[in-house]
């Protein structure tokens, strides 16, 4: 088949969004599909208001248009609700092409905790973008529930795997560690809810990779932390094997790829009992859940690192693509691709 996939998220940022496409796409081409990924990456870019690190597409209609038409597709998934996602829903409405979606991030309650838009404001344009979207694809049972309940339809599951032969164990020289090492991998953002973890009195040093706008905040209030920066992902092998715990703190994710990644080197999780960990981590066997986090990193300490690398293996981009591929299929059979897909003749506007 040939699959489209749309996304805000430009190739170059490191983030969970990035990581599963990349993934996803390698899987479907390995399968014997063409790919084409539209990203920012090819488009005219703005930064992104309170982010000015992540570049959004400018005015990218006409060419997604004119890239969908010559590609051709035989299904077309949008992954996000930017400019990108935008402009790809509007054209699949106006040729009257069936697509998909999916929920990657909890925007609602992103921008409720830099206090620029309300939730229910904010989920009421998000049940809107994915309306028309014959499948809207979450990463978790918890997620679909909570979406469920605020009225949006269509939803199934589409889970996330690891790469269990990049993330192991290895032996790393811990000999200038302060131990117990405790590690968080991430955006320094306020929706991530880092500060939790940075206040609590725990043994030992904590270190941070990642950045974001709390960054330079964050370093002078917390001295003692080590704040690394961000890490290309083929680097954090290293340093999750260097940690005795990690540390996710976020009440907001909706998955949370960097725990199973950890959990693959054998270094087990400690978090809050809230939908993401509650689907990924299994506690008292790969991590810790409670709602003390002092409490989960302590105990989490304890943990069996055998058992913890054991449940990670029973994460595969392999498995999680093959249910991606599903809901695309019954897209496809539900509906042939209208001849005026080719020709770019089009059909009148729906739902715009």
């Amino acid at each position: 088949m040939r699959i489209a996939i749309v996304t805000d998220a430009g190739q170059s940022q490191i983030n969970g969004v990035v990581n599963t496409l990349r993934a996803t796409s390698a899987c479907l081409r390995h399968n014997g599909h063409e790919v084409l990924l539209l990203s920012p990456d090819d488009f005219p870019t703005f930064a992104c208001p309170t982010y000015p690190e992540i570049r959004l597409a400018h005015k990218p209609y006409a060419r997604i248009a004119a890239s969908l038409k010559t590609f051709a597709p035989d299904c077309i998934h949008i992954s996000t609700e930017g400019p990108m996602g935008l402009a790809a829903r509007r054209f699949c409405l106006r040729q009257g092409i069936g697509f998909t979606t999916a929920y990657h991030t909890r925007f609602p309650e992103y921008l409720s905790a830099r206090s620029i838009l309300p939730k229910a404001l904010t989920y009421r344009w998000l049940r809107w973008f994915h309306g028309p979207s014959k499948a809207v694809m979450v990463p978790t049972p918890h997620v679909l529930k909570e979406l469920e309940q605020r009225g949006f339809r269509h939803l199934v599951l589409w889970g996330r795997g690891v790469d269990t032969e990049r993330f192991k164990p290895v032996d790393e020289d811990h000999a200038c560690i302060e131990r117990p090492l405790y590690l968080y991998v991430g955006r320094v953002a306020v929706e991530k809810n880092i500060e939790s973890f940075l206040q609590v009195d725990l043994p030992g040093s904590k270190w941070v990779i990642g950045d974001g706008p709390l960054r330079e905040e964050l370093q002078l209030r917390y001295p003692k932390v080590q704040f690394l920066g961000a890490k290309p992902h083929h680097e954090l092998t290293s340093y999750y094997n260097c940690a005795d715990v990690m540390v996710f703190p976020s009440h907001t994710d909706t998955f949370g790829l960097v725990m199973v990644e950890a959990m693959a080197c054998g270094v087990p999780v400690a978090a809050y009992p809230v939908a993401g960990p509650l689907d990924v981590v299994a506690h008292g066997r790969s991590g810790i859940l409670d709602a003390d986090l002092t409490s989960a990193c302590l105990r989490a300490l304890a943990l069996d690192r055998r058992e913890v690398r054991q449940h990670a293996l029973e994460y595969s981009w392999e498995l999680a693509t093959q249910q991606f591929q599903q809901h695309l299929f019954q897209i496809h059979d539900l509906k042939a691709r209208p001849k005026n897909l080719l020709t770019g003749r089009s059909r009148p506007a729906s739902g715009l």
